[in-house]
């Protein structure tokens, strides 16, 4: 007998900090709490208190980064598939040990309540292959699994499902999670059909302290003849480049936008240059543009980074009113625009939910 899930608690457990937040089934917030500085599955008291305050949790849903070939779809907890989680986390360094130690933190406090894996590559794992393969060796690609996964597909998933209420199916639509992290996909009916994101989280637009897209011979000059070794290239392109890199300073847009630096300013020009290559590129691959979003931190909050991203975007038929856009309005679109531009809140959380109750 099918049990309606009502109140579902969805789990986002980040690099430093593990979000909670618990949603009824209007998908409207109860209750939420955001631990910072979280050390992982072993500090619980905080997480037992928070949940001894709610009503009742039906469900639990949590964000994974990284489901590799084998998860394409929302996927009930069990030990087994926590072992195949934790076995993809190379893939995901930074983020699929920390979505472990969430389920087990979790795990431990609700230890027979239902849980359910949310894949942030699932979104893309029907990518047309001409977009998902890369150019090398098929023998390395079939041997590795190699590919385009894409991710921010939570986001991107939400993103498709709001359009098509607002605006009805069959948009073509390009929607930019802009964030610390940061990616674009290109959406058909729905369907992601191409991404900025690659085989890592790391590739396609410039981010706070990522680098985005290099050049990979570069790469390798620095291996080979740069004296750097692969732990510091690692490091330094995770955590030591992107804006953070290019400024000298923490990689937050909020110290970038409005600096009269001139090091500053040109980090920002290199920022939204990326980005507006990328979203007519994205573009490119649904031959046309109906609808631009942004969303995420970056994309709901900065106004400016909007303005100079569409100003660059007007032979798609992008205009933004500038009235529209300082108001946070969620259309922005200026006429006689061909194309819509909507902000919309990035809501991984309410589109988590979803994905758990259609599997229980």
């Amino acid at each position: 007998m099918a049990v309606l899930m009502t109140h579902v608690l969805v789990v986002n457990a980040g690099s430093s900090s593990l979000k909670l937040a618990l949603l009824d089934d209007t998908d409207e917030v109860v209750d939420s709490v955001t631990l910072d500085r979280w050390s992982g599955e072993d500090e619980t008291e905080d997480i037992k208190r928070f949940v001894a305050a709610l009503p009742h949790v039906d469900a639990v849903g949590h964000r994974i980064v990284h489901g590799g070939t084998d998860f394409i779809g929302p996927t009930r907890l069990d030990q087994d598939v926590r072992h195949r989680i934790a076995s993809l986390s190379d893939l995901a360094p930074l983020h699929q040990p920390r979505g472990i130690a969430g389920i087990d933190a979790v795990g431990t406090v609700l230890p027979d309540t239902p849980a359910v894996a949310c894949f942030d590559t699932a979104f893309h794992h029907e990518l047309p292959a001409a977009a998902a393969m890369y150019a090398l060796p098929r023998t390395w690609n079939d041997r590795w699994a190699l590919r385009r996964y894409g991710f921010h597909g939570l986001s991107h998933a939400h993103v498709a499902r709001r359009v098509a209420e607002l605006l009805g199916p069959g948009q073509r639509v390009v929607s930019c999670h802009l964030g610390s992290g940061a990616s674009l996909a290109a959406i058909r009916d729905g369907r992601s059909v191409d991404t900025s994101m690659g085989f890592t989280p790391l590739a396609g637009l410039v981010m706070a302290t990522r680098s985005g897209d290099v050049d990979p011979g570069l790469v390798l000059w620095l291996l080979h003849h740069g004296g750097v070794d692969a732990d510091e290239l690692s490091d330094v392109l995770e955590h030591r480049s992107g804006l953070a890199g290019l400024t000298g300073g923490t990689g937050d847009l909020r110290d970038v936008v409005g600096n009269d630096d001139p090091t500053v300013k040109l980090a920002l020009d290199v920022y939204l240059h990326r980005l507006r290559r990328e979203i007519a590129a994205m573009a490119a691959a649904m031959n046309g543009l109906d609808v631009l979003v942004f969303t995420g931190g970056v994309g709901e909050h900065q106004p400016a980074v909007r303005a100079a991203a569409a100003d660059g975007l007007a032979f798609l038929g992008v205009r933004v009113s500038a009235a529209a856009n300082a108001a946070g309005d969620t259309d922005i679109t200026a006429t006689p625009a061909t194309a819509r531009t909507l902000v919309l809140p990035a809501r991984e959380d309410v589109e988590i939910a979803r994905q758990v109750r259609s599997v229980l």
